[in-house]
């Protein structure tokens, strides 16, 4: 880069998706001295990249691409341009001449959680539990205030879930809040609440809940300062596999009295979140219990038909007081029998076995 006459009119462009472990000397003045961040889209950006790959496809009326765009919080363009090519695959394969809404729901499912098994049978006592388990998700993050509201809740299996709830943001968002949190871990831990509270009992389906809930408990305590007790101090440094992204410890440059605390303080987080989450399935049992009949008979319950189970409860607000749409959340029932990798997830922590 250095050696260029004054006159020569060459401009050198790089890209990279891990700008932090470039060396220093790159990014000296002279050399690749500015820096312009590519992030995911936004909603106008979303409507803007589906138009793009929807031009010159059949389209059906009734396609809005901003309904589309909110449905998708998180997609990068090139996930943007796998949902409308999934989309089209599926309506050639029922001989559609136009691409519908039920073409993209089904392409969104495919991306987020992973294809469905049609040939994996489920015994009626199963099928009950996972009824049971993915009801008490739904019913905690409709009726706690600041979880975000409830898309599709289906005991189909998909990628490794045998079962899994979907809630979906009204809007983008770039900040959350420790109150916000502490919701989100409730509704994940609710399906093991609901278990316990109706089977008495807690099956194997919420490892992958009671792991994402863990998570970001002490995420909260070590990253954000959102513990009282630890205050705003972070602990711990992450070290990742540098080309591939990957986290491979974290160097302690704390004390083991230190740590224990924190230990205590997810702890606490984590109890608060279950107690909150099984208050809640108690006190809505009826709904919880009408939910799993519902799935049962039905498989999947869509949001419109599971609003109205909470008819007498006042619609969800986001945090501007609008009638709630951070990135997909998907709450699933996991299979722990190891199987083939799930789809690649794109914007949201996909279904996994432990």
């Amino acid at each position: 880069m250095d050696g260029f006459d004054t006159n020569t009119n060459v401009i050198v462009v790089a890209a990279t998706n891990r700008p932090d472990v470039l060396d220093p000397a790159l990014l000296r003045p002279g050399r690749f001295d500015r820096q312009v961040i590519l992030d995911r889209p936004d909603l106008r950006g979303r409507v803007a990249i589906l138009k793009v790959h929807t031009k010159g496809k059949p389209l059906d009326k009734t396609i809005d691409p901003e309904n589309l765009a909110r449905q998708s919080p998180g997609f990068s363009g090139a996930d943007l341009a796998n949902l409308v090519n999934e989309a089209a695959i599926l309506a050639a394969r029922r001989n559609r001449k136009t691409i519908g809404m039920a073409e993209f729901n089904e392409a969104l499912e495919r991306i987020v959680a992973g294809p469905e098994r049609k040939s994996r049978i489920i015994s009626d006592a199963e099928k009950r539990i996972i009824a049971i388990h993915e009801g008490g998700h739904a019913v905690v993050q409709r009726v706690l205030p600041k979880c975000d509201p409830v898309n599709k809740v289906t005991i189909i299996s998909r990628g490794m879930a045998l079962g899994y709830t979907m809630a979906l943001p009204m809007e983008d968002r770039y900040l959350q809040s420790k109150t916000e949190f502490e919701d989100k871990i409730a509704g994940l831990l609710g399906g093991n609440a609901a278990e316990r509270l109706i089977f008495g009992d807690t099956t194997t389906g919420a490892s992958n809940d009671i792991e994402k809930a863990t998570d970001l408990a002490r995420r909260m305590v070590t990253e954000w300062g959102m513990s009282d007790k630890m205050g705003p101090l972070a602990f711990g440094k992450r070290d990742e596999m540098i080309f591939l992204g990957r986290e491979i410890g974290e160097q302690r440059n704390y004390s083991d009295d230190v740590a224990k605390m924190i230990d205590e303080e997810v702890r606490v987080l984590i109890e608060n979140g279950y107690v909150r989450a099984t208050q809640t399935l108690t006190e809505h049992k009826v709904r919880l219990l009408a939910l799993a009949d519902k799935l049962i008979a039905e498989e999947t319950v869509e949001s419109e038909e599971f609003e109205k189970l909470f008819a007498d409860l006042p619609p969800k607000e986001n945090l501007h007081g609008i009638s709630l749409l951070p990135t997909p959340g998907v709450s699933t029932f996991s299979d722990p029998t190891p199987h083939e990798p799930p789809a690649a997830p794109a914007p949201s922590p996909s279904p996994s076995a432990p």
